[in-house]
């Protein structure tokens, strides 16, 4: 499986295979391992710029030293190519956004070995297309992502998560819906399917002190039962219970009511709008979306070196 090491050697492979109709797989036929560096780290701007192939660990640990981090939690330990290539996101994604929230700018080895760089933080913009957003969730088949920045964030001095239990599934929906009527500003808002449900909130001591105890009071008037918890255990079975998902039910955003009757067992992310399910589900991309991506393929990978 060829590493590539440098934006000229990938940029060599990818032209190479473009001239000759060959099909080379990101992540199969080539990695970037090779490209593991940290360029930039702005510590004052809260912004960093990295080589696709550094793991997401490696990252935070680095920035961890500055009290900063990048505010994304996916399950396992993805590289920053693969977390902006399948759009990963975790528990954090409730205040936080998804990798294209996040992503300033990217550079891009185009399909025929054209590099290509678009966003913030970087020498030259392509017009036309937000590359950076476009690549997140783009599976590979549109480019390979070789150097990407981000928005970081403060690490919080505080952290706490309330657990609940809600009796039935009604109970359930409208602790959530209050929830996100109120001013709390949870870092993170989880409903492990059936019956319970994970809120963290970060920041100063006093005001996770704060938070934590309007939270208490809003859900225990809603008839659930709420223990604290120091522990980020739920968390990591959160992530867990995501990473291993066969299937995935989008709903609208903040409706849980509407999803709840649907779903025997998930991890869902009510402000997202999605639910993470341990069986398979029918792929529910709109056909007018299908269109658009592949036209959007066909105009940067015309030979299907990607596809």
């Amino acid at each position: 499986m060829p590493s590539v090491s440098s934006l000229e050697e990938a940029s060599e492979l990818l032209a190479e295979a473009h001239e000759h109709g060959r099909r080379l797989r990101i992540g199969d036929d080539l990695t970037t391992d090779g490209l593991d560096r940290i360029l930039e780290h702005e510590a004052g701007d809260l912004t960093c710029t990295v080589e696709a192939g550094i793991r997401l660990s490696q990252l935070s640990g680095e920035l961890a030293r500055h009290a900063q981090r990048l505010s994304l939690d996916p399950p396992g330990d993805p590289t920053i190519g693969a977390l902006l290539a399948c759009n990963l996101s975790g528990p954090l994604r409730h205040r936080f956004g998804a990798p294209r929230d996040l992503v300033l700018g990217v550079t891009l080895v185009l399909p025929d070995g054209t590099i290509a760089s678009a966003g913030g933080k970087v020498v030259k913009n392509v017009a036309g297309y937000d590359l950076a957003r476009l690549v997140c969730g783009s599976q590979g088949r549109l480019a390979l992502i070789a150097r990407a920045s981000f928005r970081l964030h403060p690490l919080p001095k505080s952290s706490h998560t309330l657990l609940v239990e809600a009796s039935d599934d009604d109970t359930l929906a409208r602790s959530v819906a209050a929830l996100l009527r109120s001013q709390l500003e949870a870092s993170a808002i989880d409903v492990l399917h059936p019956g319970r449900l994970a809120i963290l909130f970060e920041g100063s001591p006093a005001a996770v002190e704060s938070q934590t105890s309007a939270a208490t009071s809003l859900l225990e008037d809603a008839g659930c039962l709420v223990t604290q918890c120091h522990k980020a255990a739920i968390w990591d079975e959160s992530r867990a219970r995501q990473g291993a998902a066969r299937g995935r039910l989008r709903f609208a955003p903040g409706d849980l009511a509407s999803a709840l009757p649907l779903i025997d067992e998930a991890v869902i992310r009510p402000a997202a709008g999605v639910a993470y399910l341990p069986v398979t589900a029918p792929d529910d991309t709109p056909p007018e979306v299908r269109r658009l991506e592949d036209a959007i393929r066909a105009q940067l990978d015309p030979n299907g070196v990607l596809a």
